[in-house]
C-alpha cells in the first residue's frame, strides 16, 4: 500500500520539483553573476558554477551615485503605502464582516473590481491627474498610488480573516462593559495577527517592485527616485554592467526574501484563514 500510494505520489513530485528548480534558477543565476568576475560574465561559455569569486560588483553597486538615498525613498514609500492600507482596511473589513447596511454587497464588488483590474492601464490617467493638481515627483504621491494598489487585496483578506472570528467573543466583553470599539481592540485585534503580516506582506513587495509608476510619476526630480528606478542606472551608452546590476538586484531582493523568510509561517496561516469565508 506505501508502495502504490508513492508511486501515485510521484508525478506530483516531480511537477513540484520541476516547478521550484523553474522558479528558482534566474534567481540563482542573479546571485551567482553578482559574484562572478566580468570575464566569467562576458565568456562564450557560461559556467553554472562560479569558477571564481569576486566582491567589485557589490562594492560598485553600493558606491554607485544615490544608492543610499534612493534606498531609503524606496523604504519610506513602502512602509507609509502599507501602514496606510492597513489602518484604511481594518476598518473597511471590520465594517464589512461585522455589520449589516445597505450597500454592503455592492461595496464589496466594487473591491473586487478594483482588484481584478490591470492597474498598468491607469498609468496615463494617474499621470494626467498628478500633473494637473501639481504632484508629479513628489513621494507622496507614489505613496497613495501604492496605498490604492494594495488596499482593495488587503480588504479581502482582513474581511475573510475577521469573518472567521466568532461574533460572541465581542459580544461577551461588551456584556462585560467593553465597547464596541474595545471588544474589537481587545478580542479580536490580537487574533487578526497573522492576517495583517500577510498583507503587510504582500503590501511590502507589490510596493518594493512597483517600477513603472515610479519610473512614470518620478520625472525631474532625480533624488527622489526608488531603488527600481536606481536599478537601470547601471546601462549607459556603452552596454550594460552586467555583475553590478546582478549584485544591485542581490541586494535589491534582500529585503524581502529576510522578511518573507521571518514571517512565513504566519503568512500561509494568515492567507489560509483568510480564503476560509467569503
Amino acid at each position: 500500500m506505501t508502495a502504490a500510494r508513492a508511486l501515485r505520489r510521484l508525478p506530483l513530485h516531480i511537477a513540484a520539483t520541476v516547478t521550484v528548480v523553474v522558479c528558482l534558477f534566474p534567481v540563482y543565476w542573479m546571485v551567482a553573476t553578482a559574484f562572478k568576475p566580468n570575464r566569467d560574465i562576458q565568456t562564450d561559455h557560461p559556467q553554472l558554477l562560479p569558477q571564481s569569486w569576486t566582491l567589485a560588483h557589490f562594492r560598485r553597486a553600493i558606491e554607485a551615485d544615490g544608492f543610499g538615498l534612493f534606498w531609503r525613498n524606496s523604504v519610506a514609500v513602502t512602509l507609509g503605502a502599507v501602514v496606510l492600507a492597513l489602518v484604511v482596511a481594518l476598518g473597511a473589513s471590520f465594517a464589512v464582516a461585522r455589520m449589516r447596511w445597505r450597500g454592503r454587497r455592492q461595496f464589496m464588488l466594487m473591491v473586487f473590481v478594483a482588484q481584478m483590474a490591470p492597474w498598468e492601464s491607469l498609468i496615463i490617467p494617474v499621470y494626467i491627474i498628478s500633473r494637473d493638481t501639481d504632484m508629479l515627483d513628489r513621494l507622496p504621491t507614489l505613496t497613495l498610488v501604492y496605498f490604492m494598489m494594495t488596499l482593495p487585496f488587503t480588504i479581502v483578506v482582513l474581511r475573510g480573516f475577521i469573518a472567521t472570528i466568532p461574533a460572541e467573543l465581542e459580544e461577551s466583553a461588551q456584556v462585560d462593559g467593553c465597547t464596541r470599539v474595545g471588544a474589537f481592540r481587545h478580542i479580536a485585534f490580537p487574533l487578526l495577527a497573522p492576517g495583517l503580516m500577510a498583507t503587510s506582506l504582500f503590501g511590502y513587495i507589490t510596493a518594493w517592485n512597483e517600477f513603472a509608476y515610479a519610473n512614470f510619476l518620478i520625472i525631474k526630480q532625480q533624488d527622489h527616485r526608488t531603488l527600481p528606478v536606481w536599478l537601470s542606472s547601471f546601462h549607459n551608452t556603452f552596454g550594460t554592467d552586467w555583475g553590478a546590476t546582478m549584485a544591485a538586484s542581490t541586494l535589491f531582493a534582500l529585503p524581502a526574501l529576510m522578511i518573507f523568510l521571518v514571517l512565513q509561517r504566519h503568512v500561509t496561516s494568515g492567507f489560509a484563514a483568510g480564503a476560509v469565508k467569503g
